[in-house]
């Protein structure tokens, strides 16, 4: 189990263990997510850390194609 101390200034630091586990360093951003009397602690990505996360077979598809799929779907609501 990992613990650390909070300071009267409301500061800790984050176990070395903690740390890797969610892949953060020093500068790193986190965010804290309170449910239920619980703290989730994530780190924060960037946006372009999402780049080629989503892969598609096959030719493009044109904009005009995902926008009436969209309305498509918007009207079977």
């Amino acid at each position: 189990m990992n613990e650390s101390i909070v300071t009267s200034r409301g500061q800790t630091t984050l176990p070395k263990a903690v740390r890797a586990a969610l892949g953060v360093g020093a500068g790193a951003r986190i965010r804290y997510v309170v449910l239920d009397n619980e703290v989730h602690i994530l780190p924060v990505r960037p946006l372009k850390s999402l780049f080629g996360a989503l892969q598609h077979d096959g030719p493009p598809v044109p904009l005009e194609d995902m926008e009436r799929a969209i309305a498509e779907g918007a009207r079977d609501l």
